[in-house]
């Protein structure tokens, strides 16, 4: 398969796998793809809950300027299986504070 710079595509992995109940898969970009050709994850990271019975699947994305032809047995994306924390969500009306309070982005640090 052959991703033009700025495709879209679903890699098949050629396997299904079942994830305990309670974890999750997460997918993430490799680094080395990322940095060397742009070839990243358009939902980095990506789910896979516990009850998908399906091949596994990566979407990848060519962000770099020259095609990129992922072949057979490549390494395209890695894999992290974790237990997922179930909150109890709770709505309040005012937050507590904290010292970094409303910053945005670029805010953390100080």
């Amino acid at each position: 398969m052959t991703l033009a710079p700025g495709d879209i595509a679903m890699v098949p992995c050629g396997f299904a796998m079942a994830i305990p109940h309670g974890f999750e898969a997460q997918v993430r970009p490799r680094s080395g793809l990322s940095t060397k050709f742009g070839i990243s994850m358009p939902n980095a990271p990506g789910t896979v809950d516990s009850d998908y019975r399906g091949e596994m699947m990566v979407p990848l994305i060519n962000l770099g300027r020259a095609a990129f032809t992922v072949e057979h047995g490549m390494r395209v994306a890695q894999m992290v299986v974790a237990p997922v924390a179930r909150a109890l969500v709770r709505e309040v009306d005012e937050l507590d504070g904290t010292e970094r309070g409303q910053g945005g982005f670029g805010s953390t640090g100080r």
